[in-house]
C-alpha cells in the first residue's frame, strides 16, 4: 500500500467512524498491532497533544493559567498518565460488567481516537484564527461525535450487544479517571512548581 492508498484508506476509515463506529472499530482491532507499538503510539499522541496545547498557550496566554500549564513536561506527564488510566479503566471496568475485550483492543481504539482528536484539534486551531465563532461550533460538534464514537468503540471492544453497558463502562471509568487525575495533579503540580520557572 503506497502513501496515496493509505491516505484514502484512512479518510474512508474516519468517515466510517462517524457513520458506523462499531464497524470501524472492528477494522481497527483487526490490525492486531503489538502492545509495544500501541503504547508507543499513545505516548507519541500525548507528546503531540502537549505540543498543540503549548503552542495555543503561547499564542493565547492567560494570567489565570495554572502554573502547571507553563511546563510542557508536566503537561506531557499528565496527559500520558490520564491516557494510561483511561485505557485500563475502560478495560477492567468493561470486563467487570461482562465484557470480553482484550487490553490490546481497548488500547488500539483509544489510540485511534487520539489520532482523530489531534486531527480535529489542528482543524479547530486553524479555523479559530479565521472564524472564532465557527471554531466554537466545530469544537461542540467534534465533542458530541467524540462521545458517540467512544461509546460505540467501548461496545465493540467488549462485544457488548447494546450500548447500555458501554455507557455504564464510560460513566464508571470517568469517576476512576477523575480520581486518578486528582492524584496526578497533586504529584505533577508539586513537580511543576520547581520546573516551570526553568522552562
Amino acid at each position: 500500500m503506497n502513501f496515496t492508498d493509505l491516505r484514502f484508506y484512512l479518510i474512508e476509515l474516519i468517515v466510517l467512524c462517524v457513520r458506523d463506529p462499531r464497524k470501524a472499530a472492528e477494522q481497527i482491532m483487526g490490525w492486531h498491532l503489538s502492545r509495544d507499538v500501541l503504547w508507543t503510539g499513545l505516548v507519541l499522541a500525548a507528546a503531540v497533544n502537549t505540543l498543540i496545547f503549548s503552542i495555543s498557550v503561547v499564542l493565547q496566554p492567560s494570567a489565570a493559567m495554572p502554573i502547571l500549564f507553563n511546563s510542557p513536561l508536566a503537561i506531557f506527564l499528565l496527559l500520558t498518565g490520564v491516557l494510561t488510566i483511561t485505557v485500563h479503566g475502560f478495560y477492567w471496568i468493561g470486563r467487570a460488567i461482562g465484557g470480553t475485550g482484550a487490553l490490546g483492543d481497548v488500547l488500539s481504539l483509544i489510540l485511534f481516537l487520539q489520532v482523530l482528536r489531534i486531527l480535529a484539534q489542528i482543524v479547530i486551531f486553524v479555523v479559530m484564527f479565521v472564524a472564532p465563532s465557527l471554531s466554537f461550533l466545530l469544537s461542540l460538534v467534534t465533542g458530541v461525535l467524540g462521545v458517540w464514537i467512544l461509546v460505540n468503540f467501548i461496545a465493540a471492544a467488549h462485544r457488548f450487544s447494546s450500548l447500555g453497558r458501554a455507557v455504564g463502562t464510560l460513566l464508571i471509568s470517568m469517576a476512576v479517571i477523575v480520581l486518578g487525575l486528582s492524584f496526578l495533579l497533586s504529584i505533577i503540580g508539586i513537580f511543576a512548581q520547581g520546573v516551570a520557572p526553568n522552562v
